[in-house]
């Protein structure tokens, strides 16, 4: 079985995304939406985005 997103509404009433892996794990956490519609774009993006690049900005030196 593939991972899947959950959508769900907080003790606020905001909706509400995670991803969980096929074992379970919740692997990511979207951040509170307004509207049901946002909740879902968020999941969309999410999507389109997964096949992004990293960006390792531990290997940048800090400024002070």
């Amino acid at each position: 079985m593939a991972g899947k997103f959950e959508l769900y509404t907080d003790v606020r009433g905001q909706y509400r995304f995670r991803l969980k892996a096929a074992n379970g794990q919740i692997i990511a956490v979207g951040e509170s939406y307004k509207t049901k519609s946002a909740a879902l774009d968020g999941i969309d993006s999410v999507r389109r985005n997964a096949e992004a690049p990293l960006v390792d900005l531990t290997e940048q030196k800090m400024s002070v």
